[in-house]
């Protein structure tokens, strides 16, 4: 059995978090939505749980970070080709996220960024199957 990986974001506004991703193709599971959190399909093993700052306080006695102003943490994602990635963040800019890093581009890997609303940051990647020539440098 495989281990399942939720990733827990706290949100301002649960609406326009869910419209956002909704956007960019994401679905949601209703088991587990209400006023509150929504939980976001990532595939069979992997989800994002988009919880309300209030509701978010209750599981940590730790201040909230401000992914506007301070870098929490860099969620990234695989699709299948570059122009896969390319569309996903034009998706993410047309849909209300804005621009992160510039495209990087190494050959055997392609990736490129957003910030979704609340300003957590996304990475959007395509890596070769064959993976990075022998003499790649990151």
């Amino acid at each position: 059995m495989a281990t399942q990986m939720y990733l827990n974001l706290p949100v301002k506004d649960l609406h326009k978090s869910v419209e956002f991703f909704t956007g960019l193709g994401f679905s949601f599971n209703p088991a587990f939505t209400d006023e509150n959190a929504t939980c976001m399909i990532i595939n069979d093993d992997a989800f994002v749980m988009l919880l309300v700052e209030g509701f978010f306080k209750t599981f940590t006695t730790k201040a909230i970070a401000d992914a506007r102003t301070t870098t929490e943490s860099i969620m990234a994602f695989s699709v299948d080709s570059r122009e896969a990635v390319d569309e996903m963040v034009r998706k993410a800019l047309t849909s209300g996220g804005t621009p992160s890093q510039e495209v990087q581009d190494y050959g055997f890997m392609y990736s490129h960024s957003f910030q979704d609303p609340d300003g957590h940051l996304w990475e959007v990647m395509w890596m070769d199957p064959a993976g990075p020539p022998k003499d790649a440098a990151l």
